[in-house]
């Protein structure tokens, strides 16, 4: 028997309609920053750290001092002693009497111009001398020997005879400031050139650096902080050979300052002007080390 056929259709697929895309969201992450009051306060832990022991130190000097000046027969003025004869000198050192009575400032101030001038020289001399015995043996066996001997002879040895030279007392000062601190800036700068890698030498032959070229980008920037170290040395041998000067040439100046207080007694003003010559001293070294810092981007002794 036969059976009717059963017409059956294709099987479609049911497709379900695309999804829409679903945007997903960005994270951005932002740097976790300590709260402003945070910063401040890490700020001020920090400062307290370097301000703190020292003024505890001071105090303590200071208070010593008080306790051993004030008994009877004692030679030098405790501080409050001092505060009281020399206020006059604190709170207007830009009075200016004509001749030498002038206020503090203008004492420091020719002082600060003839070491910016003596030192200035010094730092350009002292430098290209050192290159050449750095970099020439002829040269260092020839000049460096001359050097040492002339580096031990005391500032103030120089003195009569850049009198006799120059004879004026403005000039005597400068050179006795630029013969006392040119000795470290030759003598640092010098080793500082010997010490340059050899590779630094090797990349600048095959590059065909001509001397120049050599100088400013290889030799200067390889012995910068043999060159900074010499330069602080002679800041400060700068700033003890003025006020040692000073006190022998007359004249404006806080060496002379000190000299004429020694011989009017006034031991008050001579410790004021000490303390000057101490924050100068120590803001000049900063100064220096600080520039060394910048140019050697870190590398030098701060």
């Amino acid at each position: 028997m036969n059976m009717p056929a059963i017409k059956t259709e294709p099987a479609t697929a049911i497709v379900a309609p695309a999804a829409a895309p679903v945007a997903t969201p960005v994270v951005t992450m932002t740097p976790n920053r300590p709260p402003r009051a945070e910063k401040y306060l890490k700020m001020a832990k920090e400062t307290a750290v370097r301000v703190v022991p020292p003024l505890i130190v001071i105090a303590l000097l200071m208070l010593f001092w008080e306790l051993v000046c004030r008994r009877t027969g004692s030679a030098l003025p405790p501080p409050s002693k001092v505060f009281n004869d020399t206020k006059e000198l604190i709170f207007d050192p830009f009075f200016d009497r004509g001749g030498i009575d002038k206020g503090l400032f203008w004492h420091l101030s020719a002082s600060l111009q003839r070491v910016a001038l003596g030192y200035s020289i010094a730092a350009v001399v002292g430098v290209a001398l050192g290159t050449l015995v750095g970099q020439s043996v002829w040269a260092m066996r020839g000049l460096d020997p001359l050097f040492q001997v002339l580096r031990t002879i005391p500032p103030l040895a120089w003195l009569p005879l850049a009198l006799a030279a120059f004879r004026d007392g403005q000039p005597s000062a400068i050179f006795v400031i630029f013969i006392t601190s040119i000795w470290p800036i030759i003598i640092n700068t010098a080793v500082g050139i010997r010490n340059i890698p050899q590779d630094y030498r090797n990349v600048a032959a095959v590059v065909q650096l001509n001397p120049l070229e050599f100088f400013g980008k290889i030799m200067i920037p390889a012995a910068a902080p043999y060159i900074f170290t010499g330069l602080r040395i002679g800041i400060g041998l700068s700033w003890l050979a003025i006020i040692a000067a000073e006190m022998l040439i007359g004249g404006v100046g806080i060496g002379f300052f000190i000299w004429d207080a020694w011989n009017s007694s006034h031991i008050s003003e001579i410790i004021l002007a000490l303390f000057y010559v101490g924050i100068i001293g120590f803001v000049l070294d900063r100064l220096i080390a600080g520039l060394g810092k910048i140019v050697t981007r870190g590398t030098s002794a701060g």
